[in-house]
């Protein structure tokens, strides 16, 4: 994907959008002083752009029974080996991202598990036996103070005064 460059009602839009993915394109359009249609024809150029990849429904992992949240980092034996441990990832359902990083480790995964006994069991017994893993350190998470999407707002300021902190 090229770079596309967005202008401000495009940042405007995106902006409503990664807040409420369901926020009615009229109501969008009045908060940006343009056409319903105008609201639409840039949510399908930012589409086609690849700038939006879609929309999806979030659902808060402690409502189903998720209470750990757990960041694994894992080293592995052969760096040329990363797909092949992803794919194999992939096929966990408490791993909920993967990536390929740099620093003492090849890869971070972020997963969920129901408690520190289901933890265990998903490192020891599923992690920890994919081929080319060589190693993994585990760091539990005990709050999450931020959950957000993409900033999509002005980059310009990116210092803070004492009160505003």
């Amino acid at each position: 994907m090229a770079n596309y460059q967005i202008d401000q009602t495009d940042q405007k839009i995106l902006s409503f959008l990664v807040k409420n993915a369901r926020m009615p394109f009229l109501e969008i359009a009045r908060e940006c002083g343009v056409s319903g249609a105008a609201i639409h024809q840039r949510v399908k150029r930012l589409e086609n752009r690849g700038v939006i990849t879609g929309s999806r429904l979030l659902v808060k992992p402690q409502a189903l029974g998720l209470n750990i949240c757990a960041f694994i980092s894992i080293s592995l034996s052969e760096a040329n080996k990363y797909n092949l441990v992803v794919a194999a990832l992939k096929k966990i359902p408490e791993v909920v991202e993967c990536h390929f990083i740099t620093g003492k480790y090849a890869m971070l995964i972020k997963i969920y598990c129901q408690d520190n006994d289901h933890l265990m069991q998903v490192l020891l017994n599923t992690i920890q036996k994919i081929p080319y893993i060589q190693a993994t350190e585990t760091m539990i998470a005990l709050d999450e103070g931020i959950d957000r999407q993409v900033w999509v707002k002005d980059f310009k300021k990116t210092t803070f005064d004492k009160e505003e902190i």
